[in-house]
């Protein structure tokens, strides 16, 4: 029942720890006052984040006050997220508290379908497991998890690149190039059917010519006993990529001009890196932390700061980042009632004063992970089908093929 995660901020990772250890040992002894002293603890070293007010509450609901607990998870349905709790039988008894109706009626309120999207594309194949796209010249790429491909959809499908023959693995972010090529990341995942055990772990980022479509530039990390993951990218000018690395919180700079990976951000400040997007000035790279929030790097010195949000405003559990204009479009699979949402930005880029919501808890969703911008639309894949992968790494017959929707990014 407890949640966690490892704590990202450097100053308050042994305290997030040591409370957390805390909090797990008071639960088992079912001292409640001692567990929720930890979980203040907890929450202190992890501020706003969803998973430490969830044990925050459950410690408040154990040890008799409702109303405590009531209220963190109506603050969190005001903020989009939902823990399914009316199924939770450690909190049976919020359901005869005076405020649970109104709380009820939020949390209906919050699983409606809300936004207008359309089918811009869609693909029969039903274990392919999309994740990367991006659109060059008005057509569709989409990279596989589960076969390491990229294929171009339009009146028909072609197959570009196959990881069996060219030599990468998992297909997962994808950028269009000022080289009238595809880069993108890759790495040998449990979840890729041709994975062997030599391997696993590795990961690295591809250049993928479009009119030979040959792999024709190739930078690998060396191998780790811990694994990397190399997730997404982003171009920041002509010769500039920036990489994440959603296994252990590092970010990457390559160069085209000489072809190396450069490690810019260590493991330690960040833990679980996403999506990237430059500021309009180019001075700032954003950095979703999966379960971090929302980072900033000024990119002259490499510093790193937090991006404030106000408490209705929830910035965890972003996958993939985009900017238009002065809004961060980000995709939200790491909270559920998963979404699309608009981030706007202050002047300054340093917080976001307000949201929007442009899709959520639609028919065809099955977590959606990556997207891309194509003037004022917003395209992105629906049902990546990553939550339904088997303990060994099997999926089930009833998927559907990737579903790519559009919605509008024009402001009301």
């Amino acid at each position: 029942m407890l949640l966690g995660g490892v704590c990202v901020n450097v100053a308050n990772a042994d305290a997030y720890s040591d409370a957390r250890a805390e909090l797990i040992a008071a639960y088992e002894a079912e001292d409640f006052v001692a567990m929720q002293a930890a979980a203040e603890l907890a929450l202190k070293a992890r501020p706003r984040y969803p998973g430490a007010l969830f044990n925050l509450a459950l410690a408040k609901s154990l040890a008799g006050d409702s109303a405590g607990a009531l209220g963190i998870f109506a603050s969190l349905v005001a903020s989009g997220v939902d823990y399914n709790v009316a199924d939770l039988e450690e909190f049976a008894s919020l359901q005869q508290h005076e405020g649970w109706p109104a709380y009820a009626a939020a949390v209906a309120e919050l699983q409606k379908p809300l936004g207008t999207a359309t089918v811009a594309y869609t693909y029969e194949r039903r274990d392919f497991v999309p994740e990367g796209i991006v659109l060059i010249d008005g057509q569709l790429l989409l990279g596989s998890v589960r076969h390491g491909e990229i294929v171009r959809i339009g009146t028909s499908v072609e197959l570009l690149s196959s990881g069996r023959k060219t030599g990468h693995w998992s297909v997962l972010g994808m950028r269009a190039g000022p080289d009238n090529a595809v880069w993108f990341t890759s790495a040998a995942l449990a979840q890729y059917a041709a994975a062997g055990d030599t391997s696993l772990g590795s990961t690295g980022l591809f250049r993928l010519d479009l009119v030979s479509r040959a792999v024709t530039a190739m930078a690998i990390l060396p191998p780790d006993n811990e694994g990397r993951v190399l997730g997404d990218l982003v171009f920041a000018d002509d010769d500039t990529i920036y990489l994440s690395e959603s296994l252990r919180g590092e970010l990457y700079r390559y160069r085209l001009s000489s072809g190396r990976l450069e490690q810019i951000i260590a493991p330690g400040p960040l833990r679980s890196l996403q999506g990237l997007a430059l500021d309009a000035s180019g001075d700032y790279l954003f950095v979703a932390d999966y379960v971090g929030g929302l980072f900033r790097v000024r990119l002259a010195d490499l510093t790193l700061e937090r991006v404030t949000a106000n408490a209705s405003i929830n910035l965890f559990g972003i996958d993939g980042l985009y900017r238009y204009g002065d809004e961060l479009i980000a995709i939200q699979n790491g909270n559920r009632p998963h979404r699309v949402v608009a981030f706007q930005l202050a002047a300054d880029g340093a917080a976001v004063i307000g949201s929007r919501v442009l899709a959520r808890t639609l028919p065809e969703f099955d977590e959606p992970t990556l997207g891309t911008i194509a003037g004022d639309d917003f395209l992105f894949v629906a049902n990546s089908h990553w939550n339904r992968f088997g303990a060994d790494n099997s999926l089930p017959e009833d998927l559907s093929g990737p579903i790519i929707l559009k919605v509008s990014l024009r402001r009301p």
